[in-house]
């Protein structure tokens, strides 16, 4: 008994420790977000500000243009997860119901893949686009988040279909359905909290996602929110603390939101309701 309590004590230790880990930064960003420069520049810095400020966030928007940057990111994040919604989700389907040859090769497509570092891919993905005139362009790195999100996507999916009872659509097809409406009618409901998943994880990815961006567009009013919080940085790396650390909150913000507006959906039992004795 007192092993038992020791391991659990023990547990509940290492999960406070990755929260604090997960929390600490982001409780500081929003207290750096809200402190006076003079604050800032303290050799005694601390948690709480001590007279918060919201001239951080005007300088932000002033000094930057944070709500068209922010349009740009949620237009590529959107984008990517639809789209690899829309694609892997009858991929997922193939590759859990047909063990062929193509699905075990989908599966180490998969595997492989996210072994590649984004260094290694972008110049032959640079003249791909380039050959595709899709260079500096929005549909371009949509291009680019739907290609990097669709393994995981169709890994994640997969299970999912996996673990869709069989019988449910056997007897969908007794009633005369074919494949494509098995899909539609009968499968793809009960996948409702995988696809949210999904377009969760694609979503968040493309919001947050900097390198590619970085690399992809040149011109100003088409770069995403993460490229335009480098500029808060001078040329000689110096940055404005404040400025930057209000802009970061603010985009992290979407993220958070649309986690927490979801997160019941993907909690939820996925097979709830489906099959009734």
């Amino acid at each position: 008994m007192r092993t038992r309590t020791g391991a659990r004590l023990g547990q509940y230790a290492a999960l406070l420790a990755y929260l604090a880990f997960l929390a600490l930064p982001f409780l500081w960003l929003v207290s750096t977000a809200f402190k006076p420069p003079r604050e800032l520049a303290s050799p005694h810095p601390t948690w709480i500000p001590r007279d918060p400020t919201l001239a951080n966030f005007r300088q932000a928007f002033d000094e930057q243009p944070l709500v068209h940057a922010a349009l740009n990111s949620l237009l590529a994040a959107l984008g990517a997860a639809v789209i690899a919604v829309l694609i892997g989700t009858p991929m997922a389907y193939v590759v859990a119901r047909r063990r062929t040859v193509l699905s075990r090769a989908a599966t180490g497509w998969v595997v492989v893949s996210q072994a590649f570092p984004f260094v290694l891919v972008i110049i032959p993905l640079f003249l791909v686009l380039k050959s595709l005139r899709l260079i500096d362009s929005l549909a371009g790195l949509i291009l680019v988040y739907v290609v990097w999100a669709l393994p995981f996507a169709l890994w994640m999916l997969a299970g999912y279909v996996r673990a869709v009872p069989v019988e449910l659509e056997e007897a969908a097809a007794v009633d005369g359905a074919g494949r494509l409406r098995t899909l539609v009618s009968v499968t793809a409901p009960l996948l409702a909290p995988g696809i949210v998943a999904t377009a969760l994880f694609a979503f968040v990815t493309a919001w947050n996602e900097f390198f590619f961006a970085l690399v992809l567009l040149k011109t100003p009013e088409k770069q995403t929110l993460p490229v335009v919080l480098t500029h808060f940085i001078g040329a000689e790396g110096v940055a404005d603390l404040g400025p930057l650390a209000a802009a970061a909150f603010l985009a992290t913000l979407p993220s958070l939101v649309v986690f927490a507006l979801l997160q019941r959906r993907i909690t939820s039992g996925m097979l709830a309701g489906a099959v009734k004795s």
